[in-house]
């Protein structure tokens, strides 16, 4: 199977999500919900365990500048977010698919490619995240990180040492030192 099969079945996969960019309902305030840095969502201080329902909740997850909101076409309500929604859990070296592609797998069973559309980027504190949907990134969970620092080849940059992974033929940067 070519990368761009593959592309285009997870893109229709994630085409059934509510068109939530297009909504703009009005604010109607906060909610006691939290996601928490590990990806598990908080209602009231109690961890909701219905993989189901946080699934529910996150198709209709929409960011707006630094803030996160539940929308639906009536009314968007403010819910936290500690570090990033969505944790890659999960990935993979797609077979058969030349150039070397990497497919990621999120804590609620997103799959993504990386690649150009998702990119592995670094924050300004240094956190590694990747584009899942919309504006909505996932951060990378501690044992994939430790996994891809043992694959990573070292570029040497003019101001540091870099480590570098490459998927779908382009190189991103998973450190620096």
């Amino acid at each position: 199977m070519t990368l761009e099969k593959i592309s285009k079945q997870l893109k229709d996969q994630n085409s059934n999500l509510p068109p939530v960019e297009s909504w703009d309902p009005p604010y109607c305030g906060e909610m006691d919900l939290l996601i928490k840095t590990d990806g598990s969502w908080f209602y009231h201080g109690s961890v909701i365990n219905r993989l189901a329902l946080v699934k529910l909740f996150a198709s209709v997850l929409k960011k707006e500048q630094q803030d996160y909101f539940l929308v639906t076409p009536v009314e968007k309500i403010k819910i936290q977010v500690a570090n990033q929604p969505f944790v890659i859990t999960n990935w993979q070296w797609l077979e058969n698919c030349l150039p070397a592609t990497m497919q990621i797998t999120t804590n609620l069973g997103d799959t993504i490619i990386v690649n150009q559309q998702h990119p592995i980027e670094i924050d300004q504190d240094g956190n590694l995240s990747i584009l899942v949907r919309r504006n909505l990134a996932a951060s990378i969970h501690r044992n994939v990180f430790y996994q891809w620092v043992e694959l990573a080849h070292e570029v040497n940059n003019e101001k540091c040492q870099q480590l570098v992974i490459t998927s779908a033929g382009i190189n991103f940067i998973i450190g620096e030192y």
